[in-house]
């Protein structure tokens, strides 16, 4: 099986539903065009297809390998990456002012889907990059980055963010890394970080790490805290690679999947490393590397779904078992084709409906990131609230969805996704990581439940249900093709909002029922957001189909939104009735009972 890019799809996406074009008026779009983002994608989807997908599964098999502290990617990948820097592609979101593209995020993060369905573990060395790359931009020295940026712009440096340790994830207000301030005001970094990704590779001459540590003196837990700079060979004044750095791998982790990325024990034994912002402010400056993280994390999770969901429907469709219930439709051969078949059929567009619909969300999240940008001051702070809403329901959501797509393709291929003939087996393991790392599915209900639909007297949901009346009440008569979507937007609207005013009522009272109620919120939102999509998706298509259009695309596209609202959208319904039932029956059994 081939991974083929979906350029189609996020073209689509770009420039007939979210309109790109409207936007040159706004910061980074003044040169971006229609044209230009399919130039773009056509360009990325190849590169994707032919350097990427065909050494995913290979590397899967290879893994990488330690000597020492040595750490080797599998055969192809260092050469592959090299293709990417000569390319430019890690450039392509880059700040001009250290040599990158300036493009937009909506552009980025439709190019990151097809790396990441090309390779879900080769998309992590420069997505890692991507976000310690954010961080120094958005907090460092103005020295700091014009001796660190440009080099990690082209990709000829690499980045990681190192914060998880033996003895916490979630809570790093235990973190132990101690930093000890020097005279010449560097830092001596002494501590250990477990499960960096890309921690160590052949790829690039220099890793920038970011590391979270705790200034010798400084107070116990989050406040604590600060982030570093610390690379893994110094840099000389004229911006040649100095000596080593007292860091090093100290073991590779034995993984279920993603085994072509170099997940490393970092051990740093009073490395040289800089500060990045203020002492006591690390969390605050590592956020900007998290939330790259959460939505990078989000759309690998889809874009895993996406190459999953390929698969089966190639494999659906060539594999021969049984007959069509309703007589042959292959009368030739000794058996039809799977997809005859109603449940095949089920799973098929089950997948589908999840992964066209995450698509549209992520690039709709994405330009609301572009938008953060804008002069306009209510333009920036609705996008700049929406991005704090939206970064855990999108991280959550769709690895959640992502790895069923990935589970309904295996079953999809019966007994041979099992084995490792096939690719149904390396999607579902690489998947189930998305749930887990950059805070776990359920950390960031909690999150959404907790800090952001209070944030600001709760001013990002309220806007939220105002865009999606606004928008029920422009299409409220809308063509047949289209009203089923709007009508379940309307309805799984009100439905949300029913479950913010129960968690409003009984979360303050007793916090355990938030507690309780968050997973199936999230759901709830996940699913709002989704039909969000779906309704524009389908106004966009059935527009096309009435302009006289006969491109079969469009009328599928309409079909598979027809089962995300009859056969997805309901669940729901079942949601809000159990976020009802409150704390009661999780937290009555006592915990020796377990």
């Amino acid at each position: 099986m081939a991974y083929k890019a979906p350029v189609r799809d996020l073209t689509f996406i770009l420039n007939e539903v979210l309109e790109i074009d409207r936007f040159t008026n706004q910061p980074g779009f003044q040169d971006v065009s229609s044209e230009l983002a399919q130039q773009i994608l056509e360009e990325a989807g190849r590169f994707a297809d032919e350097v990427i997908a065909p050494i995913n599964n290979p590397g899967d098999k290879e893994g990488c390998h330690i000597d020492g502290s040595v750490v080797t990617t599998p055969k192809g990948w260092k050469e592959a990456y090299h293709q990417m820097v000569e390319a430019g592609w890690p450039s392509l979101m880059m700040d001009p002012q250290y040599g990158g593209q300036g493009m937009p995020s909506v552009i980025g993060s439709a190019v990151g889907q097809f790396t990441a369905g090309a390779s879900a573990a080769f998309s992590m060395y420069p997505g890692l990059t991507a976000g310690a790359w954010a961080g120094i931009h958005a907090n460092a020295s103005d020295e700091l980055k014009a001796k660190y940026l440009p080099r990690m712009t082209t990709g000829e440096w690499t980045g990681t963010m190192n914060l998880t340790e033996p003895q916490c994830g979630t809570d790093l207000g235990m973190v132990r890394t101690k930093a000890v301030p020097q005279a010449d005001g560097s830092y001596r970094i002494t501590g250990q970080k477990i499960w960096i990704s890309a921690g160590e590779h052949d790829f690039a001459d220099n890793i920038i790490h970011t590391v979270l540590a705790r200034v010798e003196g400084a107070p116990a837990g989050i406040k604590g805290l600060s982030l570093f700079l610390v690379p893994k060979f110094l840099v000389n004044e004229d911006g040649s690679l100095g000596e080593r750095n007292s860091l090093e791998c100290a073991g590779l982790e034995e993984k279920m999947g993603i085994h072509g990325n170099a997940t490393c024990v970092m051990a740093y034994e009073n490395a040289t490393g800089w500060l990045i912002g203020e002492e006591g402010r690390g969390m605050n400056n590592m956020f900007v590397v998290m939330n790259e993280a959460r939505l990078g994390t989000g759309l690998q999770g889809l874009a895993i779904g996406t190459a999953a969901y390929q698969a089966a429907v190639e494999f659906a469709k060539d594999r021969l078992q049984g007959r069509s219930l309703t007589g042959p439709k292959n009368p030739d051969g000794p058996a039809d084709p799977i997809i005859v078949h109603p449940d095949v059929r089920r799973m098929l567009l089950e997948a589908r409906a999840f992964v066209e619909g995450g698509q549209a969300f992520i690039l709709w999240t994405a330009l609301q990131a572009d938008l953060e940008k804008s002069e306009d001051e209510a333009v920036a702070t609705k996008a700049k609230d929406y991005m704090g809403l939206l970064t855990p329901v999108l991280k959550a959501y769709l690895t959640d969805k992502g790895f069923h797509a990935a589970s309904l393709a295996m079953q999809v291929h019966g007994g041979s996704g099992y084995t490792e003939h096939f690719p149904a087996s390396q999607y579902l393991r690489d998947a189930r990581i998305t749930m887990i790392y950059e805070g776990t599915n359920g950390i960031q209900a909690l999150d959404l439940v907790g800090r952001k639909l209070p944030a600001n007297g709760g001013r990002a949901i309220m806007s939220w249900f105002a865009d999606i009346d606004a928008y029920v009440a422009e299409h409220g008569a809308a063509e047949e093709a289209v009203k089923p979507f709007i009508d379940g937007l309307a309805q799984t609207k009100k439905t949300l909002q029913e479950a913010t005013m129960w968690l409003m009522q009984n979360g303050m009272a007793n916090p355990d029922n938030a507690g309780a109620a968050s997973t199936d919120y999230l759901n709830i939102f996940g699913l709002t957001a989704m039909a969000y999509v779906w309704a524009q998706m389908a106004a966009a298509a059935q527009k096309q189909i009435a302009a006289g259009s006969t491109d079969p695309y469009y009328a599928a596209k309409l079909q598979t939104g027809r089962y995300f609202v009859e056969r997805i959208l309901p669940d729901a319904d079942a949601h809000l009735k159990k976020l009802k039932t409150g704390a009661d029956v999780l937290m009555a059994m006592p915990a020796e009972a377990f």
